[in-house]
């Protein structure tokens, strides 16, 4: 479009320059490489493996490294399946759950003896959470987390290593 003057002559708008535009784009591009690379290389925190035990969230924290671990040190103590009713705002029905302990061999004995009350700790734990909850997509991580962190207190300090879900299954 073109502006006139009182004398009749056309003067045309400028357009504005694409130049910032440009370096704008390639600025950002450069910056987004060269921080992937710094990254992934380890020269920032987050690529390197050193740095990976301690980036764990609190629940994962107390997890050690397999090829850390001694094997031979490590005893599994199957939790014996349960079955627990969802409520009836539920989408399924019931919570078909089965869990193995892991712990060091000298306390597999001992353990073993608490399976009861390990048990009624988890079966309470999962019979008091929303049915919601448990079907979103990250619902899992959390409730493993939940579960060790009141295992280990019935089982006492260092006895349980980890807890294994071996099935977790709505119907």
């Amino acid at each position: 479009m073109a502006e006139t003057t009182a004398e009749g002559e056309g003067i045309e708008e400028k357009k504005p320059s694409k130049l910032p535009l440009i370096l704008g784009i390639v600025l950002a591009l450069a910056g987004g490489g060269g921080g992937f690379f710094a990254v992934s290389s380890g020269l920032l925190g987050g690529g390197g493996q050193a740095d990976h035990a301690e980036s764990l969230p609190e629940e994962d924290a107390h997890m050690v490294p397999v090829e850390n671990a001694p094997l031979a040190d490590i005893a599994f103590v199957e939790v014996p399946k349960m079955l627990i009713s969802l409520g009836p705002s539920a989408q399924a029905d019931h919570l078909q759950f089965r869990a193995s302990l892991e712990v060091p061999k000298q306390y597999a004995p001992e353990v073993e003896g608490l399976l009861p009350r390990v048990q009624d700790v988890m079966n309470s734990y999962l019979r008091a959470l929303d049915p919601a909850m448990l079907e979103q997509p990250g619902a899992l991580v959390k409730l493993r987390g939940q579960m060790l962190r009141r295992v280990s207190m019935v089982a006492g300090e260092g006895r349980i290593r980890d807890l294994l879900v071996l099935e977790f299954v709505l119907n």
